[in-house]
């Protein structure tokens, strides 16, 4: 069974030798191409901005609006917000109406991305993703 085992382990690094000469580079361009397409994608698709991005966006006619639950809410969030949170926003669309800008945010920034896209679905085209509240109190302190 030891014979065959290192029998095997030496196919092992045989084939291992062939696929890295051969293939490491391709192997490589892909790998760096879809960290590349996945970022693009995660903007795309409501991925939240950077702290340079949300320095631009806010200012002092920013509607913030956090998406947390209203527990979330009260434990702390960002000095001017307003809680509106994701399972009740599409009920809630008239308090967005006549915005110059928009930014949700909530804990991790995956329920604000899903508010981006609810809010941008009903015709909102001004909203930016914060992702979490801290980074938009970080960008709302850097911004004064």
């Amino acid at each position: 069974m030891l014979q065959f085992n290192l029998v095997k382990y030496s196919n092992f690094t045989s084939n291992l030798k062939d696929m890295v000469s051969k293939k490491t580079i391709p192997f490589i361009i892909i790998t760096i191409s879809t960290i590349v397409m996945f970022g693009f994608f995660k903007n795309l698709l409501g991925g939240s901005s950077s702290q340079e991005q949300l320095k631009e966006v806010i200012n002092s006619k920013t509607f913030l609006v956090d998406v947390r639950t209203p527990s979330e809410f009260a434990a702390g969030s960002v000095k001017g917000a307003v809680n509106i949170p994701l399972d009740k926003l599409s009920s809630q669309l008239d308090k967005f109406k006549k915005k110059e800008q928009i930014v949700v945010f909530c804990r991790s920034g995956s329920r604000s991305g899903q508010a981006k896209r609810v809010l941008e679905q009903n015709g909102f085209k001004n909203v930016t993703n914060g992702g979490t509240w801290q980074s938009v109190q970080v960008a709302l302190n850097d911004s004064k």
